[in-house]
Parts: structure tokens; C-alpha cells; sequence
């Protein structure tokens, strides 16, 4: 595996991929570690996760770096990731306990029957690069503090990412074998999930990638928890607080580069507001910096890799062939390094590569819609259903609109995010199963019954 910083083009790293014989060793590790973490009291797997979140605070500036030389995350970003890692990590270690806390039930008398929530084994983590740390930490915080035992799958751009996640366990004080990275080429995939040892299966990535795996998984009857892409719809209506939505839709989009399954990204705009909107929308994508991302003025840095950049492009092209107008952006730009410039398309047709794919890249598609039933519609008009976001000044009102959307989490007069707080997760091509919460943490359980005569 080599990595080349996104920033420069240079080569950075060469990492040696893992073998079948790493495989197996990782495997037999990962079972043995599991029969001993499967006892190991909740309250001090609490504590562990408790400690790694300490771990990953104090050494944030390093693993901040990391990340931006590795996928070009600005600094900045790079080093909130952490710091939410870190939250999440504190999350599981105090209410790890109320989660897993027994469900009793209605029975005979003299006898006692509840639900026990017990780990499955050895889970499978398939992750992406766009969140190197957090996308792991998002799974392994309640998995392993469950009683899970973890081995990660990561991108292949980002291998010092998956080393120094594993490291930040083991600085911990995690038993060996608990977590372990395993830097093995996707062709190995299906031979992993295969194995006895491997319980559960959990993938946060393409489309694609996501239906390989449950497909794989489906065939050994395995649990999965598919979080996929999304074409994230962000709602203004007509009573919204055009100021605070522009603002902080340029944001929603441009965030992390547009690398994200939960950016907005099809902007749905109510006719009356649409040119004010439209207006501001612009003038804050415009104003956003773009740089070196180890600048820490910098707000959008470059795509990850230059393949995707071309593949962005090409999107964003055939988009205006097919008569998309581009508002400001819409070229790669004239420096060393894969960026991509915040980009706003208008007059999308319906069927291009902008209105019915996802654009992972700084790229907004604005529409025009005539009252809130069309935006609606138009929210709904996707084969994906992960986030959205509805601005209006009337809460009730957005209520409303939210629940008539078809989609996994959405955020009224608020940018969609995950939180540790609460379940997150999509529908239709967007993936199944909920990750976070006490909902993410049951996820990847025996619910045995227990009946006590």
C-alpha cells in the first residue's frame, strides 16, 4: 500500500498489505482474546474505553496530522475528529452499563425472565477514509465495550490511520488481540466473513462495497450493519432564516472537502426565497478558504485521492452537458494537488449524474421548488435515505416536513450529524441497522432470554 499526501502528490509511506497467513493469525488472536474480554467485568471494559479516550486527547495534535497528511482533512477538522472520538469514548464509558442493563418481563409466579444483552464474538469492520478515526471509533467503542472483539478493514489511503488506532487501544491498556488492524486487500474480504470465527460484519462505505459484504455475510446467515452514501436533501422554506441557512449550508456541503455520506447535498429551495437564498448561498461557498490543509485557516482542502477528484469532474461535467449551469466553481484547480473548488450547479436536469448519483466532493445541486408538498418531492426523489435538513422558523412546521421525508436522521434549522446520544443510520440504498446510542450498541448482541424457574 503506498500513500501519497493529497496535498502534494508526493509519496509518503509504503505499508506491506497482509497475507492469508496474516489473516489467519489475526483470526486465531482475535477468538482466543475473545473468551477472556467475554468475562472481563462491564465495569472495567468501561474503564478501558474511558482510558482511550485520554489517549486520544493527549496525543490529538499527532493523530490530527496524521490524518491530514494521509486523506488531506484540514488540520483543524482533523483534530475536532479526534476530540469527538474522545466523546464518544466517554459516552460508552458512562452509560455502557444502563444499556446493557438486563430488560425484565411479565412471568409466572415465582419465577424471573429477562433479556440479557451478551456479545456475539469477532466483528468485522469494513471502514472508509473520509473519517479515518472516527468512523472506527464509531463502532468500536460500544462493540468492544460490550464485549466484542474487533478487527478492522481499512482504506487502503489511510493504513498509518488504522496502525495508530490500534496503538491508541493498546496505549489503553487493551489485552492484546481485543482490536487488531488487519491491512489485507479487499479480494480477502469475503474469505474473512466466511470464517467460523467472525460473528458480525459492520460496513460504512459505497454502495457497492456495502451490498459485497451483506451479500457475503448473507450466505454465512451473519449480522450486518450497512451505513452506505446519501444525497442528503437541505430544505429551506419559505419562513426560513435565510442568513443562518446559507451560512450554515455551505458548510453542511463543503465540510471535510464534501467527503462525507451525510454532507447536504441537494439544496430544495421554496420559490419565494430562492433568489435571496440562492444569492447568500453563494456568496458563503465563495468566501470559504481553500488551502494547504496543515494551514489552520484553512476550511476546505484538497479530495482525498486524484482518482476521485476525476471522477467528481466527470460527474460534475456530464451534469452540464446535460444542461446544469454552473454557478461559481465547476473546474479543478490550477495548483499542485487533487482540489476540487466549492461548486454550486443550478437548472439541474432531471437524471444527470448531479440530481440522481451522489457527489462525494464540494459539489451543491440548488433547485427551485413552488411550495413545501414539491419539497417534499423533491427531498424524497433519491434511491438514498441517510439525513436531511429542513429550515423553517416554524419548529412545528418542520416537524411536520421531517416526518414526511424518507430518511434515516433529520435535523430541523440544524446540518445533519452523528452524534454518540443517538441512533444513527439510513434507509433504502443508504444501508440498515443503527450505529450510536444505546440503539448501535444492541446492534451486535445476543438478546438471549433468561427464564428462571
Amino acid at each position: 500500500m503506498e500513500v501519497v499526501n493529497p496535498a502534494t502528490g508526493e509519496r509518503i509511506d509504503t505499508y506491506e498489505e497482509a497475507g492469508e497467513a496474516a489473516v489467519e493469525r489475526t483470526l486465531a488472536d482475535a477468538q482466543r482474546a475473545f473468551e477472556a474480554w467475554r468475562e472481563r467485568p462491564l465495569a472495567e471494559r468501561e474503564e478501558l474505553i474511558a482510558s482511550a479516550a485520554e489517549v486520544l486527547r493527549e496525543n490529538q495534535r499527532e493523530y490530527a496530522e496524521l490524518m491530514t497528511t494521509e486523506m488531506g482533512k484540514p488540520i483543524t477538522q482533523a483534530e475536532s475528529e479526534i476530540e469527538k472520538c474522545a466523546w464518544v469514548c466517554d459516552h460508552y464509558a458512562e452509560h455502557a452499563h444502563a444499556y446493557l442493563e438486563a430488560d425484565h418481563h411479565p412471568s409466572p409466579p415465582g419465577t424471573e425472565v429477562k433479556t440479557a444483552y451478551e456479545p456475539l464474538g469477532v466483528v468485522l469492520a469494513v471502514m472508509p477514509w473520509n473519517f479515518p478515526f472516527w468512523q472506527v471509533f464509531r463502532f468500536l467503542a460500544p462493540y468492544l465495550t460490550a464485549g466484542n472483539v474487533g478487527v478492522l478493514k481499512h482504506a487502503s489511503n489511510v493504513p498509518g490511520c488504522a496502525e495508530a488506532i490500534e496503538d491508541v487501544l493498546r496505549k489503553a491498556g487493551y489485552p492484546e488481540g481485543v482490536f487488531q488492524s488487519l491491512l489485507a486487500p479487499s479480494d480477502l474480504v469475503d474469505d474473512v466473513i466466511a470464517d467460523d470465527r467472525v460473528r458480525a460484519a459492520t460496513v460504512t462505505g459505497s454502495g457497492p462495497a456495502g451490498r459485497a459484504v451483506a451479500s457475503a455475510a448473507g450466505d454465512e446467515l451473519k449480522k450486518t450493519v450497512l451505513e452506505l452514501g446519501g444525497s442528503d436533501p437541505f430544505v429551506v422554506l419559505d419562513d426560513a432564516d435565510l442568513p443562518d441557512a446559507a451560512e450554515t449550508g455551505a458548510w453542511a456541503r463543503n465540510l471535510n472537502g464534501g467527503q462525507s455520506c451525510i454532507a447536504a447535498k441537494r439544496f430544495v429551495v421554496h420559490t419565494d426565497v430562492y433568489d435571496d437564498f440562492l444569492g447568500r448561498f453563494v456568496d458563503e461557498v465563495e468566501a470559504l478558504t481553500v488551502g494547504d490543509p496543515m494551514d489552520e485557516d484553512t476550511e476546505v482542502g484538497p479530495q482525498a485521492r486524484q482518482g476521485l477528484l476525476d471522477d467528481l469532474h466527470e460527474q460534475v461535467q456530464a451534469s452540464v452537458d446535460a444542461g446544469a449551469t454552473v454557478v461559481t466553481g465547476g473546474e479543478p484547480m490550477d495548483r499542485e494537488g487533487a482540489y476540487y473548488p466549492p461548486t454550486v450547479l443550478t437548472d439541474v436536469p432531471e437524471g444527470c449524474p448531479a440530481d440522481a448519483e451522489e457527489l462525494f466532493g464540494p459539489v451543491a445541486a440548488v433547485y427551485e421548488v413552488g411550495d413545501e408538498d414539491a419539497a417534499v418531492e423533491r427531498a424524497n426523489d433519491t434511491e438514498f435515505g441517510l439525513g436531511a435538513s429542513v429550515w423553517t422558523e416554524d419548529r412545528d412546521r418542520g416537524e411536520r416536513v421531517a416526518r414526511r421525508i424518507d430518511a434515516g436522521c433529520v435535523y430541523v434549522n440544524q446540518l445533519t450529524k452523528s452524534d454518540p446520544r443517538v441512533p444513527f443510520g439510513g434507509v433504502k440504498q443508504s444501508g440498515y441497522g443503527r450505529e450510536l446510542s444505546e440503539a448501535g450498541m444492541k446492534e451486535f448482541v445476543n438478546r438471549k432470554t433468561v427464564w428462571i424457574e
